[in-house]
Formats: C-alpha cells, structure tokens, sequence
C-alpha cells in the first residue's frame, strides 16, 4: 500500500497496487482537475496572442469572457498567470510554466476527442447483434445479410441472449444491438425501428379445452393461471406479453413462478398454465403443445434495441437497414393488394 501526499496538505490518498481501482484524489488534485476547458484553452491562445482583443477574435466570444476564463484559472491555481497593463500583456514565470506543460496535454486531448469523433462515423467492423431465444431466426439471417450487402465493410455477428434478462449483455457493451420485443420502459435504452409485427396468439396444452377452439379473446385469460415472471424479467415487457388484468378490467392471475423460457414451454405443455405469447416462436412449436389465435391484444413489433450512451455508425446503419426491409415489405403489400 502506498500513500501519497500533496506538499504542503494534508490530505492523503492511498493507492493499493494490483487493484485495478482509481486513486482517490485529495481537495487540491480536485480544484485542479474541475477546471473548465474553457479556461485553460482562452489562456492558451492568450499566451500565444499576449493581446485580450485578438484572443477573443479567434475564440469568438466577447473580450470580457476571456478575462473572466483566464482570471478563474488564475484563482484555482493561486498565482497569476499573466501580468497585465495597460499597454501590454505577458506571461508570468509561472504562466510560461503551466502554460507550456498544459499546451501539449490540450494538444492531446483535443486530438482524442477528434479520434473518437471520426470513429463513432465509421461503419466498418464487427456489429454484435443480440437476440432472444424468442426471436425469429429467419428474420434475423435476412437482416444479417441485408446489412452486411449495404455495408460490405462491416460483418454482422450473432449473439443468442438470455430472454428473462435481455437487457444485462447490451449494458455490458458485450453486445452493440439487440433484436427483441419493442415494449421497452428503461432510461437508458432506445428503441429502434421494428423489424416485423406478430399476431397474439395463446399456446396451450393440446388436450387443453381451449385448443379446439377457433380462437379465443384475452378475456379468456382471467379464467385461467399464467406465468409469474420474476426478475431480471423486464416490467414493461411481462406486462406487454402478458397483462396483469383483461380490457374489461378482471384480473389475470399471475400464478406460476417461472425462471425461463424452456420452463414455461413445459408448464404449457402440462397444462399447468396457458401463455399469450407472439405467432411464429420456434420453442412453441412441437405436438403437445397448440397455438390459438387471440384477439384483444395488439401485435408484438420484434426491433432493434441499444444503449443510448453506445450509438454509434453502425448502430444507425442497422437502423437504416431495418427500414428500407420494412418499407420493401410494405410495398410488396401493397402491390399484391391492388
């Protein structure tokens, strides 16, 4: 363990090797580092100039703003940086100091922002794309080779998600999009443009009463025991999927407590409980298990999902690529129906 002392303070922060963790700061280091690029960057060209007139032109802000950025450096650091008259300006011993040791960090920081600015821009690279067990894969591979035929310099790769906790890989930053149903309710989330809409349906047991039936209404739920979704299952999701009470108001009983999809698809084939869930689930379809079309609810839309603080180029050419198959598809529709 290390300690480290400021000269002169009395603050002293502790820096274990090997930790992987920042070291804190003491209230000096704190002043220095809340400093606004502003100031430092008006003193910059200000030591360049030595006149309040020409750097304010080249800053394009008024003359009294670049007096006010220099003097507020000036006070955070405790010493002036320039002495003034009413002749001339000129650096101080301790501005030619601090100024010469800042101009090559500006330098570099300003050529890191610059770098990540023209990154976010490029397309080209790897594009993570995440989807549920729930999504279709025929929709997924047309997306894939869509995106990869416009944008030949970007390979898009698939990454199969937990679908109780969809959301967790995308926060990471191990994934750069998701695939998955648009009823979202996160701060930190966007939702993107849907790929396809499917029509509700509700699986059920095949020696089930309801699997003769033609079709049923959501109505039909309050009479029968649905999965209880636990978390990590997204809120918003669960009550899009399947609704805590019917449009006429009766309660749907939330009953069984279900830890995954493979589990549910069993309890339904049970007959323990029934599901509403979207047309054309692959797990859904096997011989004990019967899909009835329902009505009362509105369609599920499958679309892209990502993390707002990770947008990026690629992101929005996905986007980009999931409209123009949708708005191919609308198209195609409507010609076949005129």
């Amino acid at each position: 363990m290390m300690a480290r002392e400021h000269p002169g303070l009395r603050a002293t922060v502790t820096a274990g090797p090997g930790t992987g963790q920042v070291d804190l700061l003491s209230e000096y280091e704190r002043t220095l580092l809340s400093m606004d690029i502003a100031e430092i960057e008006a003193s910059l060209v200000l030591a360049e100039e030595l006149h309040f007139g020409r750097t304010a032109e080249r800053l394009h802000m008024p003359q009294p703003r670049v007096s006010r950025l220099v003097s507020a450096l000036e006070h955070r650091i405790g010493g002036a940086l320039f002495e003034r008259t009413s002749r001339r300006v000129r650096l101080t011993p301790l501005g030619r100091r601090l100024l010469g040791q800042l101009q090559p960090v500006y330098g570099q920081l300003v050529a890191a922002l610059e770098d990540a600015r023209a990154a976010a821009k490029v397309t080209e690279g790897v594009l993570r794309i995440g989807f549920s067990p729930t999504s279709s894969t025929a929709a997924l591979t047309r997306l894939a080779g869509a995106f990869e035929d416009r944008h030949p310099g970007c390979r898009a790769v698939l990454d199969g998600v937990s679908n109780v906790d969809p959301y967790s890989r995308l926060r990471r930053g191990e994934l750069d999009v998701l695939v998955n149903w648009l009823a979202v309710d996160e701060p930190d989330l966007t939702v993107g443009p849907a790929l396809e809409y499917r029509e509700r349906v509700l699986a059920v047991a095949s020696t089930d009463p309801l699997a003769g039936r033609q079709s049923v209404s959501v109505e039909d739920l309050a009479d029968r025991e649905v999965a209880l979704m636990i978390p990590p299952f997204p809120p918003a999701l669960y009550d899009a999927i399947m609704p805590p009470r019917t449009p006429s108001g009766r309660e749907i009983c939330r009953a069984q407590e279900v830890h995954g999809i493979h589990e549910l698809v069993a309890l339904v084939a049970q007959g323990r409980i029934v599901h509403p869930t979207a047309a054309g689930i692959p797990m859904f379809i096997r011989d004990d298990v019967v899909l009835v079309p329902m009505s009362g609810l509105p369609p599920l839309p499958l679309g892209l999902i990502w993390c707002t603080a990770h947008d990026n180029a690629r992101i929005q050419a996905l986007a980009a690529t999931v409209r123009a198959l949708r708005q191919g598809a609308d198209s195609r529709r409507r010609s076949i129906g005129e």
